[in-house]
């Protein structure tokens, strides 16, 4: 299969910065579908039955797919690589104005198990969107703002009982500074200054903050990606790679449907109308075959044929912690996509799902790393095994090796973005040949 050469590290790196929220990742993952001859479909009108290329928005969530291709069956399957748009972070409080010993605060509530010290003493933007009144109705309007409007500020060492610092409490410590004062100050009315909108028009909101140092390639070589949200924005911007080089194969041949699933809300159990536990999958699939002239029993075939790939981050074995990993089972960074294997069903990965991925990486011409946690550690999930029994489709669970999962900065080989993409790409097209 032909290297992916513009799914490289500092595309990654520009994705990310284009993409502080789960929001903005759909508008730019959309932007670029459009340039590619994507058209964007409204989940309430109806479908067009040509043969094309389209995707669905669904707050966070995005869902894109072609037609195109010799295989005019509606019970073609489906091969779909699945990931999430959402990150750990600090999010605003519907009530967020409080002021404390002369300074003005923003109330900030933890997201999706954040690792709280490394949002401390860093300059926060803040992103996301406002639902505002358009009339009788209402419309959402996307908030960012790329200024240095809020710190969490440390601790003092002098001030801590043993030197060794505090455990910090997310109801308390996680506060961000944004001004002095002792009478609070509306921050809504600030965003909403910020985004150009009268303030009393915001019926409500999901605003969160984001790291404003940019992503950069770091190391002596300059190959390493120091990043935010890699965990899970690099699986977002390799999929995307990887359906574009997809749709383009799929156009002249016969083969699977391919199609990218992105989900919001992974990072707390994917239980919304947008998250992996919903049905927009489902629905989204079965609109596909029903718009093309199946039915349910052409649906059903289709699904019976299909297999997904759940990309998510996987854990590189750390330097300075190599005990706190599987010992038979190390993850080199610049090694390769990996292979994630839990016997709880963690991850959903069984060994059909694994044949599947091995011959993609295989026909990609990359090195294959298999993946497992520690028996006496818990293991973290993924939407692997939530869209495994919501849809009934033989699933694995594959990522790009990384370190600092869940920081506000994360670290990952940038050799990898370009292998993630290309395994990506021949699993969407498995009969696509290496070259």
């Amino acid at each position: 299969m032909p290297s992916i050469t513009h799914a490289d590290a500092q595309g990654l790196c520009n994705f990310v910065d284009l993409s502080p929220s789960p929001f903005h990742v759909c508008a730019t993952v959309a932007a670029t579908l459009t340039d590619n001859g994507f058209t964007e479909l409204d989940e309430t009108t109806g479908w067009p039955a040509d043969p094309g290329r389209y995707y669905v928005i669904r707050g966070g969530s995005l869902i894109a797919w072609s037609t195109e291709g010799d295989d005019t069956s509606p019970a073609r399957p489906f091969r779909i690589v699945g990931g999430h748009t959402d990150s750990p972070n600090l999010r605003v409080k519907q009530h967020p104005d409080l002021a404390s010993a002369g300074w003005q605060l923003v109330g900030l509530e933890p997201y999706g198990g954040a690792w709280l010290n490394s949002w401390l003493d860093r300059d926060l933007g803040v992103s996301g969107r406002f639902t505002v009144r358009s009339g009788h109705a209402t419309e959402d309007v996307l908030v960012r703002v790329d200024k240095p409007v809020l710190r969490v500020p440390q601790l003092a060492i002098h001030l801590s009982e043993d030197r060794k610092g505090v455990q910090l409490d997310p109801q308390r410590h996680v506060n961000g500074v944004w001004g002095i004062g002792r009478e609070p100050r509306s921050f809504i009315e600030y965003l909403a200054e910020q985004t150009g909108i009268d303030a009393s028009a915001v019926l409500g909101w999901e605003l969160m903050t984001h790291d404003l140092a940019p992503s950069s390639l770091v190391g002596a070589e300059g190959d390493l990606v120091s990043a935010p949200r890699l965990d899970n924005q690099a699986t977002c911007y390799a999929g995307q790679q990887a359906l574009l080089a997809a749709t383009g194969y799929v156009a002249e041949h016969a083969g699977p449907m391919p199609v990218l699933a992105l989900f919001d809300h992974e990072e707390v159990g994917s239980m919304s109308d947008r998250g992996a536990f919903s049905d927009l999958l489902n629905t989204v699939l079965e609109r596909i075959v029903l718009v093309r002239g199946g039915g349910r029993d052409e649906f059903l075939r289709a699904l019976a044929g299909s297999i997904v790939a759940s990309g998510d981050m996987a854990h590189a074995t750390h330097p300075n912690y190599p005990d706190r990993h599987e010992p038979a089972h190390r993850i080199a960074v610049g090694g390769g996509p990996v292979l994630k294997v839990n016997q709880n069903l963690r991850y959903a990965t069984d060994a059909e799902g694994a044949g599947a991925f091995a011959l993609a990486c295989e026909q990609a011409g990359v090195p294959l790393q298999r993946y497992v946690h520690r028996a006496d550690l818990p293991c973290g999930s993924t939407i692997g095994p939530i869209t495994a029994s919501r849809t009934g489709l033989t699933t694995v669970d594959v990522g790009a090796p990384q370190l600092a999962m869940h920081s506000s900065r994360e670290l990952m080989g940038a050799a990898d973005v370009t292998t993630y993409a290309d395994a990506l790409a021949a699993f969407l097209t498995p009969r696509l040949s290496h070259s």
